[in-house]
């Protein structure tokens, strides 16, 4: 897509106007204040110590401990941090909200005065980090803070930065596979192969989830994944007027990953001489990786079997009589012209309603017969 790179070439004067104006002029101090609080429990802490006072000395850590050692609101400290992907920017600023106020008021000038660009106001927010979560590029990005979890003997989680799948976003993703709010079959899809049906769903369920495996919370896609794979098997059973479960049970299989065995669904097309199409539907663990890229590749195309019609024409066997020989094919404009099911309908009818097809290959005599409305018993199967 050339949308990001031209966004980039565009955009690149306002990269410089932050990187050499606003974050010079909103970030000083080296590091911030010592807690005077702190400080005052670190020293009680050390005479305690010296006196071997054990009690006291375990009850001033735990004190400590839910303290920030630096000062939070030390006014000799600023730090503003940029990045920017196409037209979607964040700003992350250490500093109170008017100057932050400030920055968006410059950031709108700049857009405006250089580049003859409107900030969206309604899109442009200033959001506090600890009390609420900014968007940027499909994901929530908040600052964690927890005065009781600790790692070892610190409070770790605290001030660091987390991603997290935002709630709308899977309700989004899980729309497309609901009818009046259950997971239903997809009609476009009943026409295609078993591999084609768990390929498709497979790779757009793997599309989210490699996105997503950076948000500390990816296990939330647990519900895309109910809604996905119950839309799937409902599919297939529709395919095959069958049952979700006998479904489940043909496709369900275990494979080897990174992480372990792992249970998914799979659909195979075996060929001569070559490796066999897999296609897998949920192999990916809801398990957060820090440094997880999407992996999947393109799809291998899939050029065998043919498309169904050509595979019956090349066949050249009629489906009513099915005597060798030179076929046609006999169209009609939609299945409901067949009409209702009953024991005095031709063959042909019966044919076309049990294939599910608006077509059928049939040989010369009994494309004539279709057509002269013979009746049933000049075409047996």
């Amino acid at each position: 897509m050339a949308s990001p790179i031209l966004s980039s070439i565009y955009l690149n004067k306002l990269d410089r106007f932050v990187e050499t104006v606003l974050i010079p002029e909103y970030s000083r101090g080296d590091r911030r204040a010592r807690n005077p609080a702190y400080l005052d429990l670190q020293n009680q802490l050390a005479k305690a110590r010296r006196r071997g006072d054990r009690p006291l000395a375990r009850a001033l850590r735990r004190r400590m401990v839910s303290l920030p050692s630096a000062d939070p609101d030390d006014p000799g400290y600023r730090r503003l941090r940029y990045c920017r992907y196409a037209d979607d920017h964040l700003l992350g600023f250490t500093g109170p909200k008017a100057e932050a106020e400030e920055i968006k008021q410059r950031l709108a000038g700049f857009l405006r005065d250089e580049l003859k660009l409107e900030l969206s106001q309604g899109k442009t927010l200033i959001t506090h980090a600890r009390t609420g979560a900014a968007r940027f590029l499909g994901y929530e990005i908040t600052v964690q803070h927890n005065d009781t979890k600790k790692t070892g003997r610190y409070r770790r989680v605290n001030g660091q930065v987390a991603l997290r799948v935002p709630r709308d976003v899977i309700k989004a993703k899980s729309a497309p596979y609901l009818r009046r709010g259950k997971p239903a079959k997809q009609p476009a899809l009943n026409n295609g192969s078993d591999h084609t049906i768990v390929a498709t769903f497979g790779a757009v369920y793997r599309g989210i989830v490699q996105y997503y495996l950076l948000a500390g919370d990816v296990h939330r896609l647990h519900r895309l994944r109910w809604v996905m794979e119950t839309s799937m098997l409902k599919t297939l059973a529709g395919k095959h007027r069958s049952s979700m479960s006998e479904m489940a049970a043909k496709h369900k299989t275990k494979i080897q990953t990174p992480h372990g065995p792992r249970t998914c669904f799979e659909a195979r097309i075996e060929r001569n001489c070559r490796q066999p199409l897999v296609a897998r539907f949920g192999e990916t663990p809801l398990h957060r990786q820090k440094t997880a890229t999407v992996t999947d590749r393109q799809p291998v195309r899939v050029d065998y079997p043919h498309k169904e019609l050509v595979t019956r024409l090349l066949a050249d066997v009629c489906e009513i009589c099915r005597q060798p020989g030179e076929v046609e094919v006999h169209h009609i404009r939609k299945l409901a012209d067949l009409g209702k099911p009953g024991p005095l309908r031709p063959q042909w009818v019966k044919a076309m309603t049990n294939r599910r097809r608006k077509t059928l290959v049939v040989c010369a005599s009994c494309h004539g017969h279709i057509h002269n409305g013979q009746p049933a018993t000049l075409l047996t199967q």
